[in-house]
């Protein structure tokens, strides 16, 4: 009798501890489930002379939105852009405080998501400026970095103070970030960099008729081309 008792408390204790392994183990497949399912939110900042409602910047708010999934892509415009008017914009280092908080304000609104400062020329030049002043980020996007500062000197100092992942695309005639000279500030730099040429492109990535007929492409085919390379370098450095 003693020996029936003892088989069926111990059928129960295996019943209960099988059935607490497959309520962890559907705990874990949920929870790894929701972790894999955190998309990314950006804040995109515009270029000098073009605000954030520009066609370029809505073309390309558009194309990262659905290529990285994410949870939003934030567009603003820096203050001296209000108002409609166009005005010269003040030095780059003017323009921190403003753009660091858009970015707290986004990261409050997206608590746990990975976050991913974005910019168009001097746009992806302030975001990096913010990466290094405290903002904790998960990855920088560089959309047309401008390496070469207005008398010709190579503005490296910043880049080579970012310690978080940075993707640069750049078109290959470029003249305000020639791609000899980046190349040799990217080997100096700390942290995990990468590089993706449009062919052809200029400052703002627009590609020469002659040139799209020689590669037999289009400019919208190099964009989506360029905005893969980027979804690649999120999904291997953002986690």
């Amino acid at each position: 009798m003693s020996t029936r008792r003892t088989s069926k408390r111990r059928r129960t204790v295996q019943k209960e501890e099988t059935e607490d392994r497959k309520k962890q183990h559907v705990e874990e497949e949920v929870n790894g489930s929701s972790k894999k399912q955190v998309s990314p939110v950006v804040v995109f900042a515009h270029g000098a002379g073009a605000p954030s409602t520009s066609d370029w910047m809505i073309r390309w708010k558009e194309m990262l939105t659905k290529a990285l999934n994410t949870a939003e892509v934030v567009t603003f415009d820096y203050p001296y852009m209000s108002g409609g008017k166009k005005r010269a914009p003040p030095k780059a280092e003017k323009l921190v405080d403003f753009h660091s908080n858009i970015v707290k304000e986004v990261a409050a609104k997206y608590p746990g998501h990975p976050l991913i400062l974005a910019g168009k020329s001097m746009g992806s030049r302030v975001s990096c400026m913010v990466a290094v002043n405290g903002i904790a980020s998960s990855a920088i996007v560089c959309l047309g970095y401008p390496l070469k500062g207005a008398k010709g000197a190579s503005r490296d100092e910043l880049l080579l103070q970012v310690d978080v992942p940075i993707m640069f695309v750049q078109g290959s005639k470029d003249g305000l970030c020639p791609l000899e000279k980046l190349d040799a500030v990217r080997k100096k730099m700390k942290c995990a960099n990468e590089l993706y040429v449009i062919e052809g492109g200029d400052h703002s990535f627009k590609i020469g008729k002659k040139h799209l007929q020689l590669a037999e492409s289009t400019q919208e085919e190099a964009e989506k081309l360029a905005v893969r390379a980027i979804a690649t370098f999120v999904s291997n450095h953002v986690k």
